[in-house]
């Protein structure tokens, strides 16, 4: 998650300068089944295994140690980050693309993963930031909630899932100098495309050691799918305010696609009321290691992280039936 709203405007001056888009796609069939799961035959999403997500995260951390230490915009780590999840797209059935783009004098990448099938003027998007800051790896902002997507889209092909609608996930490059990668597609892709994104569904910091459950309040039909799902776990919610407008939903927003999506908190200090409900530690922010070198493997709440996992695929499944 970016530090700051106003970086939003440098974001703009980067973009404004940014070179043509480049795309390259690997395209590869859709698997095939004697019996697929469709959505009329889906009751639930199925659960996302946990382990599958911390094995993802083990290899960012990984990915992070042999690089200096990051997995930042520009660096040998970031574009090792894409090599990873984009072989295991592939791997898995789905119709990637690396986008190029330019910041700070640095070639960023954006990766974008589609399921074939489903009706394409009807899309459901997913979407996280991959780099991390300078400071630190960025296990949890954001390898959260990019591992999350990961093992969500590839539920998606291990359960031959047919939806109604389109599936795309999204890993945007260059988050923390202000969305630009994820500014950059926006602004790219077709007035007429984006018209096709029934919904764009954001993940930035998933399991913050001193979590809390917050959901995006912008849409409102995408708010209810998330706190259906939290109710049904028992679970209190509050709406997202410390990240509003920090993070990849913004520029989606901004050119009018509904957004939602999920938060586990940052910087900010967890309320004596908010403890009682969620847990935790009062008095200290959700994420002491936000933006720090510590933010590794150790910054994680396992709980957390499995339940909003499991609410990624919830609403995946909910709003591309």
């Amino acid at each position: 998650m970016k530090l700051s709203v106003p970086g939003r405007t440098a974001a703009a001056a980067v973009i404004a300068v940014a070179g043509l888009l480049t795309t390259s796609a690997i395209s590869s069939a859709a698997p095939t089944s004697a019996s697929p799961t469709t959505s009329r035959e889906a009751a639930a999403a199925p659960d996302i295994p946990v382990a599958n997500v911390k094995a993802h995260l083990s290899e960012l951390q990984s990915i992070a140690s042999a690089n200096g230490g990051n997995r930042a915009h520009g660096s040998a780590g970031y574009k090792a980050s894409i090599d990873y999840l984009k072989g295991k797209l592939d791997e898995a059935g789905f119709t990637t693309s690396v986008q190029e783009f330019t910041a700070g004098g640095d070639t960023g990448y954006n990766l974008i993963a589609d399921w074939p099938g489903g009706d394409e003027g009807k899309v459901v998007m997913a979407g996280a930031h991959l780099d991390s800051v300078s400071e630190g790896p960025g296990i949890n902002d954001n390898g959260s909630g990019s591992a999350a997507i990961l093992e969500t889209a590839l539920t998606v092909a291990r359960e031959k899932y047919k939806p109604t609608k389109h599936l795309r996930f999204a890993w945007w490059g260059a988050e923390e100098m202000g969305m630009v990668g994820s500014s950059d597609y926006v602004e790219k892709l077709p007035a007429a495309d984006r018209s096709k994104i029934s919904g764009y569904l954001n993940f930035d910091m998933l399991a913050s050691p001193n979590s809390g459950y917050f959901v995006y309040d912008d849409d409102p039909a995408i708010e209810k799918t998330f706190k259906d799902y939290y109710a049904g776990q028992n679970i209190s919610t509050e709406p997202d305010d410390e990240g509003d407008g920090r993070s990849d939903h913004a520029p989606f927003k901004d050119a009018g696609v509904p957004v939602g999506g999920l938060f586990s908190g940052a910087e900010t200090t967890k309320s004596a009321a908010q403890a009682e409900k969620w847990g935790g530690t009062a008095g200290e922010p959700f994420d002491k290691c936000y933006h720090s070198s510590c933010d590794d493997e150790s910054n994680l709440d396992a709980t957390a992280l499995d339940r909003n996992s499991d609410a990624v695929a919830y609403a995946v499944w909910g709003l591309s039936a």
